[in-house]
């Protein structure tokens, strides 16, 4: 069945604070262990399943240091937590990040299918290749995987994982009582998967869900992340400062799909978003400066800074020193897109090490702050100029909020863009995205 094209909303959550809000957990009306507080997560969950949002997007990485976003110091496990909202909630999407680096196919396919049946066709699997270079001393590596083997692993994980969604066909549990068969085991299949990095023999065991298999979302910038994302997503997540940005992403990222021979309707495109909503445009402002001043200090920011570069230890140098330019090997195996950005912003701008911090850390006005009515109308134009498919929206101080499913999403409502009510009952149906039937090869 055809819908028509609607803004979908996704709550991306940060707990007491994530990069660049080292100081958010400051605010009184946030509980200071938000980020392993349950109640609170069920109190957003239901605060976003009452504004009809399609999703829940719950981000999460495995190395830490002491200057580490106060978030990261300190956190629930994705899929343990998104188990307990699934019973918290009837009707929310529940998207957990899982790293293809340091998982087994078979065990992420299996906790994330458990998952989508504990939902009733709910779960969606954020599918990471960890920039976090010292995640590998927590895995009894000594080096973290080089980017080429990262993202070749993570395609081929991704094959694997969804070939093992596909262990069963739709009708292969009978459970006739009265002839006493359970199973037809003509609709069971092993995979039989040797590759480059894995071989799994399968079959899985567990069924498929009422979606199938749950949806994957995919996160990167780089030419190979935009390539994995192209050839396996449902959605990407991404980043973009403008309208005109978003378009040039949502070209590229569905012109790449058609290569892969996809149908490019089928592959959404929703941004991470910060709203700040005042009472008229200038009071949104204020709002976003205030919380910007009091959410970052050049301190915290330092300590952060060296995250981009495999947390590259930046105290060691002067600070009004030119850019220490060797740095950028530290990120070789890390998020080196982001790194090489801003060691060759340094480098053309002339900056200092302090310079560079703070140029980083300065504020940037957001796209989306104003009265409710310039945020449901700056959200819509984006949707309708083909930017977006919709967005994620970054659940930080919740006064904001509250403000943002309160106020914006009437007006987001009575322009025709966001549902009034929930459709479906998967969250395939509800972000308009196939179901995947079964197919031997693990396709749709």
């Amino acid at each position: 069945m055809t819908q028509k094209r609607q803004l979908k909303l996704g709550a991306l959550t940060m707990g007491c604070g994530g990069p660049g809000r080292h100081n958010l957990w400051l605010d009184p009306q946030l509980p200071a262990d938000a980020s392993v507080n349950v109640d609170w997560y069920i109190d957003i969950a239901r605060q976003a399943e009452a504004a009809l949002f399609d999703l829940i997007f719950i981000v999460d990485s495995q190395f830490i240091t002491p200057g580490s976003p106060s978030h990261y110091l300190n956190r629930l496990e994705p899929l343990t937590l998104l188990s307990a909202l699934a019973v918290s909630t009837r009707h929310l999407g529940l998207v957990g990040t899982l790293t293809t680096s340091y998982n087994s196919p078979y065990n992420v396919a299996r906790r994330l299918a458990s998952l989508d049946l504990i939902s009733k066709g709910r779960a969606g699997w954020n599918v990471v290749t960890s920039g976090d270079a010292g995640t590998a001393g927590n895995y009894s590596r000594d080096e973290h995987y080089d980017y080429d083997t990262r993202y070749g692993r993570a395609a081929e994980h991704v094959q694997v994982v969804q070939g093992l969604w596909n262990s069963y066909e739709e009708e292969a549990f009978v459970r006739d009582r009265a002839t006493g068969q359970f199973l037809d085991p003509s609709k069971l299949h092993s995979l039989n998967h040797k590759g480059e990095h894995f071989s799994v023999v399968g079959p899985l065991n567990i069924q498929r869900s009422s979606q199938g298999q749950p949806v994957i979302f995919q996160a990167g910038d780089s030419e190979q992340g935009r390539d994995l994302g192209a050839a396996t997503a449902d959605v990407i997540f991404t980043h973009a400062a403008s309208i005109e940005q978003g378009q040039a992403f949502y070209r590229d990222i569905k012109g790449r799909a058609v290569q892969h021979g996809r149908d490019p309707e089928q592959l959404l495109v929703m941004p991470g978003a910060e709203i700040y909503v005042g009472d008229t445009d200038e009071h949104a402002r204020e709002i976003e400066q205030h919380y910007h001043q009091a959410d970052h200090s050049f301190e915290l920011a330092l300590k952060e800074f060296g995250r981009n570069f495999g947390w590259h230890d930046f105290s060691q140098y002067d600070l009004d020193a030119p850019f220490p330019q060797e740095s950028l090997e530290a990120a070789r195996s890390s998020f080196f897109t982001a790194a090489k950005r801003i060691a060759d912003q340094a480098r053309d701008k002339g900056f200092t090490l302090r310079q560079a911090v703070e140029f980083g850390r300065q504020l940037r006005p957001g796209a989306f702050v104003g009265s409710a009515e310039t945020v449901a109308r700056k959200m819509a134009d984006w949707f309708e100029a083909r930017a977006v498919d919709g967005f994620n929206i970054y659940i930080g101080h919740p006064e904001q909020f509250n403000r943002f499913t309160q106020e914006v999403i009437p007006l987001l409502q009575a322009r025709g863009v966001y549902r009034t009510a929930y459709e479906g009952t998967t969250l395939r149906e509800r972000l308009g995205l196939q179901i995947p039937r079964f197919a031997r090869n693990g396709g749709v």
